[in-house]
């Protein structure tokens, strides 16, 4: 008896106090921080995920790992900031994850974990080692091309390597939107019976603008812009509106169902966007504030083209009604979800494990965080945070700017004259932070025009 008591208390002692939860990660597309009425929005109708918010916590300091699609969503599932990351850019085409890189859905399934992903993949189509099946997920649906994603009526979608042909939307005919097919599918997946836990990567296209067809006067594609269609908007704010309702509406069909089936304390569930708005097609995002207060959109390094909702909710874990300025990235998730699950990180990455602010409290801080854009563009972009400093350089020829972010949210005030110890340490820091690769050539600094002469 004496041994057994013994025995018993050692594995109480060495036993994790909470089993590893499920995991629904939702990714919005080009979702704006100031989209959601959590987050200040006063026009759009977002209550499911303002519910998500009262029942956790709404983060006001989370990055995305880049301006634009495909390398924040590598930066999100690698742990790498873009420096670093295998895909830096939108373009070329072709690179993709190689069988060597590390995904969330590799490292969750060493601790025995169910994976899929639905919707938007944007990391490697078949055949190719990029391929959600050969990155750590047990199941996909959705569109392994990023420029595919692009259409809400498409004529096939991916099920895991095949082509699953959508006959609804061939010819002329929209009987078929893929924000319908993406939530009905991820709602079978976590009804499915298992004896262990689900990771559920979500990677929604709604709200991203679309010019399909193309001869469309609207470039918001919807099939109803309601509730919304009674007001006096353009039709395109109107579809854009339906959009981030829609998106809602199915975020709160999934806390339902997860409800229903008794899984809500059980399930950790985060809710993001992968960039800021996007200010490329007729919608404005002006119209509704998407960028809250911030400057810039999607493409920029200010704030308003990385800074991101970030709503996390796990009941009796994460506190309940919080708001956090904690600050953290998107490559933080690896490591964080590591830990959650139990699993081990062993190869080098850039992010770490913030599982501490989850849970209310301070989790240890980057000494930086840092992104850039626009290798294959001829204008390399970079930004580099450090405390509440800011750097930007819109270019390898244009001057370092420099902005007190916790003090200047809208990055207005350059201060960089009056602090050149502050730009010059971080300019080494940009200088230094990212990774030469042959396929992301740093565009070299235009030389000076020379003068013509009198």
């Amino acid at each position: 008896m004496h041994r057994l008591f013994l025995l018993g208390l050692a594995l109480a002692l060495t036993s994790p106090l909470v089993a590893a939860p499920n995991i629904l990660f939702i990714l919005a597309d080009d979702l704006g921080y100031g989209d959601l009425g959590s987050y200040g929005q006063k026009q759009i109708l977002t209550p499911h995920l303002d519910r998500l918010a009262a029942q956790g916590t709404r983060f006001t300091q989370v990055y995305a790992g880049s301006s634009v699609c495909a390398p924040s969503r590598c930066c999100l599932m690698t742990g790498m900031h873009n420096g670093n990351a295998r895909i830096r850019d939108n373009i070329p085409h072709g690179v993709t994850l190689q069988d060597e890189d590390v995904t969330i859905g590799k490292v969750l399934k060493t601790a025995d974990y169910r994976t899929g992903a639905i919707g938007k993949w944007s990391l490697g189509v078949h055949p190719s080692p990029g391929q959600p099946d050969n990155q750590g997920f047990d199941f996909f649906y959705g569109h392994q091309d990023q420029d595919q994603a692009h259409f809400y009526y498409p004529d096939h979608l991916w099920e895991n390597n095949r082509v699953v042909l959508l006959p609804g939307n061939r010819g002329e005919r929209k009987q078929q939107y893929t924000q319908d097919l993406f939530t009905e599918r991820a709602l079978h997946f976590i009804s499915e019976p298992s004896d262990r836990p689900f990771f559920l990567y979500l990677a929604y296209t709604l709200p991203h603008w679309s010019d399909y067809p193309l001869k469309s006067d609207e470039s918001q594609i919807v099939p109803s812009d309601a509730p919304y269609t009674g007001r006096d908007w353009p039709q395109v704010e109107k579809n854009y509106a339906a959009m981030v309702s829609m998106l809602d509406r199915d975020v709160g069909r999934l806390m339902d169902a997860l409800e229903e089936k008794g899984l809500t304390k059980d399930t950790l569930i985060f809710f993001t966007s992968d960039n800021g708005p996007s200010a490329e097609a007729k919608h404005k995002p002006a119209f509704f504030n998407s960028a809250a207060e911030f400057r810039g959109t999607k493409r920029d390094l200010y704030e308003g083209g990385i800074r991101v909702p970030m709503i996390v909710s796990w009941p009796g874990q994460v506190p309940a009604g919080k708001v956090s300025d904690e600050i953290w990235t998107q490559w933080d998730l690896l490591p964080t979800l590591a830990e959650v699950a139990g699993a081990k990180v062993t190869h080098r990455i850039d992010g770490h494990s913030i599982l501490p602010a989850l849970k209310g409290d301070q989790a240890p801080q980057h000494e930086y965080l840092y992104w850039d854009y626009g290798h294959t563009r001829g204008l390399f972009k970079q930004a580099v945070r450090q405390g509440n400093w800011k750097a930007v350089r819109n270019g390898t020829d244009q001057p370092v700017e420099l902005y007190e972010v916790a003090y200047d949210r809208q990055e207005t005030q350059d201060v960089a004259a009056a602090h050149p110890e502050v730009v010059a340490r971080l300019t080494a820091l940009m200088d230094s932070a990212s990774t030469p690769h042959p396929d992301y050539p740093i565009a070299p600094p235009k030389a000076p025009a020379k003068k013509k002469a009198p």
